[in-house]
């Protein structure tokens, strides 16, 4: 098959109508145009490529903590339509190293739009590159597996092509990394906002049932915001707060957030943590990594997939109701369902792969999922788990 404009391999000319590039490990070049900031160095521009499927939520996204350490490639060809606004986010300071879009950034079209996406990006000092072949780069990921990458967009001048290379192979993988310490919160904070409604905005708890304390490893807005929307107060712990801190605070339940990285690297402060509070009786849920590490806290073990889930349109079979439900997901790592000891249960699995999607702990008050129940962005079939969370909460306390 001949090369592509837009793919080429080291050695390359940069077209004329190019001035920016994806730079992979392995040498392939995806040309295109930057947006967003330019003249980032490549320590800010330089991690795993992926790929998301979602045809919405852009902005939530480009705010997940849990896409630390990656670059997103979007294949959705229309990103920015709908613009950017300070309510459809889920992180303060996003955390992403860059982005790549099918096609340029448009003047958005909604009515909610306060800002364009690429005055947006810039602002928030991301690169993206635009212009590319996103599905010809999601079958090369698909294919070959995960990839590192560096997105190159300088001021002025050429592109450095064999520099860019050795900046992405030089890159550490996230097997290993714990970057849920990049993420977390310095220290803890109470968390009473709740659901958003149209013409009103985000609504405030003012009297709560439960008192829920969040293990932060990345936590995203929305979650905390489902949770207040069902009557809990949320104390927002950092990641590596002892289980003596957390039950101090009295709480009704403990929450074990989603987050970037290795659950075994970040497990090693905080599955010990996470055991003491499963041995506590407090119920417990987990969401993503926080899954992730109630596993390994409960005896299992996790790895690292071949190129990981991420988009809003994952099927997902409940294995206690035998309904299916379509999920919002983002991991590259999974549960190994050969690791699970006696007394832990599946209660999820994939239909894309037949990979573990769910667990709970028989005989106490504990659950985990890998997909995303809040939704932000994505399809709401599984909500049901946080009024699973609150009615544990409320048989505890009548016990």
């Amino acid at each position: 098959m001949p090369e592509t404009p837009d793919q080429n391999m080291l050695g390359s000319q940069q077209p004329e109508d190019c001035d920016a590039a994806l730079v992979l490990d392995d040498g392939t070049v995806f040309w295109g145009r930057g947006g967003g900031a330019s003249g980032l160095a490549a320590n800010d521009t330089t991690g795993e490529v992926c790929f998301n499927t979602a045809l919405t939520g852009y902005q939530e996204i480009l705010t997940d903590p849990s896409y630390a350490g990656q670059i997103i490639n979007f294949t959705f060809p229309h990103i920015g339509n709908v613009g950017t606004n300070e309510e459809d986010i889920e992180t303060l300071k996003p955390a992403v190293k860059g982005c790549i879009l099918g096609a340029d950034i448009t003047d958005p079209a909604n009515w909610r739009a306060a800002k364009n996406l690429d005055t947006w990006l810039a602002d928030h000092g991301i690169a993206a590159v635009t212009g590319v072949d996103t599905r010809r780069l999601t079958r090369h990921i698909r294919d070959k597996g995960f990839a590192n990458g560096v997105i190159i967009f300088p001021s002025a001048g050429t592109i450095d092509l064999p520099t860019a290379v050795k900046h992405a192979q030089a890159w550490p993988n996230l097997e290993g990394l714990d970057l849920a310490k990049e993420v977390t919160c310095k220290d803890s904070y109470l968390w009473t906002e709740s659901a958003w409604a149209i013409g009103e905005g985000y609504s405030t708890l003012t009297e709560p049932r439960h008192h829920v304390v969040a293990m932060d490893f990345g936590a995203k807005r929305n979650i905390l915001r489902s949770l207040a929307a069902l009557g809990c107060k949320v104390t927002v712990a950092p990641a590596s707060t002892s289980a003596d801190d957390i039950l101090s605070l009295n709480p009704d339940g403990i929450f074990l957030s989603n987050g970037p990285g290795d659950p075994m690297a970040t497990g090693v402060y905080a599955v010990p943590a996470i055991k003491a509070l499963v041995e506590s009786g407090k119920p417990v849920f987990g969401i993503c990594l926080g899954h992730q590490m109630l596993a390994l806290a409960l005896g299992a073990t996790t790895s690292k997939m071949h190129h990981g889930h991420r988009g809003a349109n994952h099927p997902v079979k409940n294995l206690d109701t035998g309904k299916v439900e379509i999920t919002s997901q983002n991991h590259g790592f999974v549960v190994e369902r050969n690791s699970l000891p006696a007394g832990v249960v599946e209660t999820h699995t994939s239909l894309f792969d037949d990979t573990v999607e769910g667990i709970r702990l028989d005989g106490k008050p504990v659950f985990s999922v890998q997909h995303h129940p809040e939704a932000s962005p994505g399809p709401q079939d599984s909500r049901y788990l946080f009024d699973q969370f609150v009615n544990l909460m409320d048989e505890d306390g009548l016990g």
